[in-house]
């Protein structure tokens, strides 16, 4: 029985990169000698085992053969003849086709080395094509490694499997899997760009590459379009360090632009409530998880309205956040408001323009906290008056916090 680092670790290891996580493959064992050293079996589809002390995940060398389309359509073969370099082969890329022995020798029988230092993304084998989840990979990995470039014969490869229906096949939940790990890099916007240079957004995401080509309003700057400005957005998001719940809504915020009648173009009057039915849909095809989907349907109906809080009266203000929910869920309040920030801040020059609507809304927040709703109904003989008095209130309180608040228009 032998056991080695590979993938990931190895990888990240030669690039000086930190590494939370490793993976092992055990060469020349079975699951009976597995067992019998005191390791747990946790895989399904093949075996694979946890460390008996470390609880770390060890899996058998194994070889794997197409049998169908898509993600499941695999069959695999683990035994203790399966060699260590057929373990590898069946691997995405040559930068994660190597291993590291006890003695910290690299085994790298495809030049993943080699394709480091010289910063490609190339694919182990013609078994990268079997695949289509590696479409994915390959593009998360562009947004994690942004000065990677990808190899011709591997992109090639990509349109090919595209044009072949393969991408077709890939479930829901392993796609957005893979979109929510690549929107959470370093360069977010490269995944969408990979993907849509071979030909697989528009079949994964096409509320997303409608939108390219699609021109913004005319003081944006003139090369800049609806597409281009939505991956400027999502690089904002990466760039302040936002969690996902906010590069999602980033990346839905606009996606009603794709359907702004030719004759009104380049403005984008409505845009909202069509950004709103698209995000639904994608939300659900995707199955993408209440908290992202919810924050971006917020974005989607109210980033138009948040830009314009400086123009707003108390009365309207208070009403804002009550359509956000802000008082009850302040702080998806706060993430909706950084989302904003990514919006008006991604786009060409974004250094040199002021933007107050944030803390703005934030003041408006603490002073509509600031009314004690218990006192107002305790001391309110009509009950039915009592929603108007607690309103009436919040409102005279917004109303005084701008008064006192430096540089704000008279309300």
């Amino acid at each position: 029985m032998q056991v080695y680092i590979v993938g990931g670790a190895v990888r990240d290891e030669l690039l000086g990169r930190p590494c939370d996580d490793r993976d092992y493959v055990v060469v020349g064992a079975t699951p009976e000698a597995m067992l019998a050293a005191g390791f747990r079996p946790v895989g399904k589809d093949f075996p694979v085992f946890l460390h008996p002390h470390s609880q770390e995940e060890y899996a058998l060398a194994r070889t794997e053969r197409k049998s169908g389309r898509g993600y499941h359509g695999f069959t695999f073969h683990a035994a203790a003849d399966v060699t260590l370099e057929q373990d590898l082969a069946r691997r995405d890329l040559t930068i994660n086709a190597m291993a590291r022995d006890g003695e910290g020798r690299v085994i790298d029988p495809f030049d993943g080395q080699r394709d480091l230092q010289a910063k490609i993304l190339r694919h182990v084998g013609t078994a990268f094509a079997e695949d289509p989840v590696r479409i994915l990979r390959i593009a998360r990995f562009a947004a994690r490694f942004d000065d990677f470039t990808i190899a011709p014969e591997t992109l090639v490869l990509m349109r090919t499997m595209v044009a072949d229906g393969e991408v077709d096949h890939l479930v829901a939940e392993r796609v957005w899997q893979e979109l929510a790990k690549g929107l959470l890099e370093a360069r977010p916007s490269r995944m969408l760009e990979v993907l849509r240079e071979c030909g697989a957004l528009a079949r994964l995401l096409p509320e997303v590459d409608a939108l390219f080509g699609v021109p913004q309003r005319a003081d944006y700057h003139p090369e800049i379009d609806a597409g281009i400005h939505t991956l400027m957005v999502i690089d904002q998001a990466a760039r302040f360090k936002l969690p996902l719940t906010v590069r999602y809504a980033a990346l839905c915020h606009d996606l009603g632009k794709a359907l702004t009648p030719a004759d009104i173009l380049p403005r984008h009057i409505g845009h909202e409530l069509r950004s709103v039915a698209l995000c639904e849909a994608m939300s659900e095809r995707l199955r993408v998880p209440n908290e992202c989907r919810d924050l971006a349907l917020l974005m989607a109906r109210h980033h138009g309205t948040i830009h314009r809080a400086g123009e707003m009266r108390a009365a309207t203000l208070v009403e804002l956040l009550e359509k956000c929910d802000a008082l009850r869920r302040p702080a998806r309040f706060d993430e909706l408001l950084e989302t904003c920030r990514c919006d008006y801040t991604g786009r060409a020059g974004w250094e040199a323009r002021r933007y107050d609507s944030p803390e703005l809304l934030r003041r408006v927040l603490a002073a509509v906290n600031s009314v004690d709703a218990g006192k107002i109904a305790a001391s309110c003989v009509d009950r039915g008056k009592i929603p108007e008095r607690i309103r009436r209130a919040r409102i005279e309180a917004v109303r005084l916090a701008l008064d006192e608040a430096p540089d704000q228009p008279e309300q």
